[in-house]
């Protein structure tokens, strides 16, 4: 796909470019810096992204770099057509990245749940895991893994359809279970997020 020079691939609103421009020039060299949007990770019901600062003259020149208000937006070519048509705004939480996209579904009745390592996960889950959520009113849900070392679960309580949920399962859930569980790598969020008393997606 190739994209014109006048197309925004992510829009941001000036409310994000504001707040963006004030972390920018607080870094050093911020004037030569842009705001990287990286899809790290195109499983589950949703992307998982990586928003960083980066040196504008140090990306890939297949890199596709535009200019708002000033700031620079730099997104990698393979993550154009993931991205395209997104928005990149700023509410009381923080930045959201709102993407019409979503990856291709999770097919949970192909994964394997009853073997010693679906056992393992599970043990975790219910040992540590849960119990470590229900402070934030919160559990997930092992729903199987696909034998290559990528665990799937569902989150409900407090984490369904909280846009915290996303930092809670990347920082939280997915460590524990991999240090405690040898042979996940890897923890998909496949939670449907759309729904709940806090949709995160809308």
């Amino acid at each position: 796909m190739t994209s014109t020079l006048d197309e925004q691939i992510v829009t941001v609103t000036d409310v994000a470019v504001e707040e963006l421009l004030k972390l920018r020039d607080a870094e050093p060299e911020g004037d030569r810096l842009g705001v990287r949007i990286e899809v790290l990770s195109d499983e589950g019901t949703d992307f998982t992204y990586d928003l960083s600062f980066q040196v504008v003259t140090k990306s890939d020149i297949t890199d596709v770099v535009r200019t708002t208000n000033g700031l620079k937006i730099i997104v990698p070519a393979k993550d154009v057509v993931n991205l395209e048509g997104s928005t990149l705004d700023f509410e009381i939480d923080g930045l959201v990245l709102r993407n019409p996209n979503r990856p291709k579904s999770v097919q949970l009745g192909t994964l394997t749940i009853d073997d010693q390592l679906a056992a393992s996960v599970r043990e975790i889950v219910d040992s540590e895991v849960n119990p470590s959520l229900a402070a934030h009113g919160g559990y997930i849900t092992f729903v199987g893994h696909d034998g290559e070392g990528r665990a799937y679960v569902t989150m409900g309580g407090g984490c369904h359809g909280c846009s915290m949920s996303r930092m809670t399962m990347l920082q939280g859930v997915q460590t524990m279970i991999k240090e405690a569980v040898p042979g996940i790598d890897k923890v998909i969020d496949a939670t449907d997020h759309s729904t709940g008393e806090n949709p995160y997606y809308s």
